[in-house]
């Protein structure tokens, strides 16, 4: 029998909850996080699942199987017990640049009310990162005041700070990047292109986003760039510019590469660990600063720059 909601990785973590769960002292938030694409979601998901009622074999309960009359519904979305929390698309059809005050407060009342099931009340709120600050400071009141039998798994990328307030009142699943034969497992089983394998670094969540035409022609372009370090020629400045410009996927692409390089030198090399620090917060910044993407190239081409004593 397959899992309706399979994981590779993270047994440390799945251990963790379910024993917390059969201790009878289940905390009423969780906060999971870790680098992004490295199944985060899906844990929650399996969690939020088995809370629901979901059920694997005795010796993997989070694996229920999409047989299993409970997953059946939450696999359709319509399980009156779930909320998930994502941003949402604008008048326009495009995604907002973060989850809205209006968002968490529809949550908080979500949770005032009795569960439809008889069971739990279950939310997800995927990301943390993407809570703008009213939005995060709405959140805070569920918090603090957690209705009984309902459980929130809060999604933590890392790219932002939290509020201190949030971290508290959580107890933490810290996830960490797979194995590369756990990375190699999750391509398989999600069907990716090979070239997601060079892509992912552990997070295989990334290379199968990064796997597209663009995306791999940004990460070739950077790895031709940063083989040329510290003395790069006009034509491949040009091409890893224009490549890393072309889409998001491109620049994310490019990004990765960049830090990846970043931290492998950062030991034992001052100049690179502070271009990785400073590079980091850039990237996490991008959004916040409505930057364009030939800006953040611009700086991420500085920050190798400097790395190598030229900044």
């Amino acid at each position: 029998m397959t899992s309706a909601l399979p994981l590779i990785g993270h047994a440390d973590a799945e251990s963790a909850f379910l024993s917390a769960n059969a201790s009878g002292k289940l905390h009423h938030a969780w906060l999971i996080e870790g680098p992004a694409g490295i199944g985060k979601s899906r844990l929650a998901q399996r969690l939020a699942a088995f809370m629901l009622g979901a059920r694997g074999p005795i010796e993997a309960p989070l694996d229920a199987t999409s047989d299993d009359p409970v997953m059946q519904t939450y696999l359709t979305g319509g399980h009156p017990d779930r909320r998930i929390v994502q941003i949402e698309l604008n008048d326009k059809g495009k995604p907002r640049q973060d989850i809205t005050v209006d968002q968490v407060r529809d949550l908080n009342h979500f949770f005032k009310l009795r569960p439809a099931m008889g069971g739990w009340r279950v939310g997800i709120i995927d990301a943390l990162d993407e809570l703008n600050r009213n939005a995060a400071n709405a959140l805070l009141k569920t918090l603090e005041e957690p209705p009984s039998s309902s459980i929130l798994f809060l999604i933590n990328h890392g790219s932002r700070p939290i509020l201190p307030t949030i971290r508290s009142r959580c107890r933490t699943l810290r996830l960490r990047a797979l194995s590369d034969d756990d990375t190699l497992g999750v391509l398989k089983l999600a069907g990716a292109p090979k070239e997601a394998a060079g892509l992912s670094r552990g997070r295989p969540g990334l290379g199968i986003r990064l796997s597209s035409a663009s995306g791999l022609q940004a990460a070739n372009a950077a790895r031709a760039l940063l083989r040329s370090m510290p003395k790069p020629n006009d034509a491949l400045l040009t091409a890893a510019v224009q490549a890393a410009n072309t889409d998001a996927i491109a620049l994310e692409a490019f990004s990765e590469e960049v830090l990846g390089w970043l931290a492998d030198k950062a030991e034992g090399n001052p100049a690179a660990a502070d271009a990785w620090l400073k590079t980091s917060r850039l990237l996490g910044e991008v959004g916040a600063l409505n930057m364009e993407a030939s800006q953040t190239t611009a700086k991420l081409i500085a920050g190798l720059y400097s790395s190598v004593g030229r900044g």
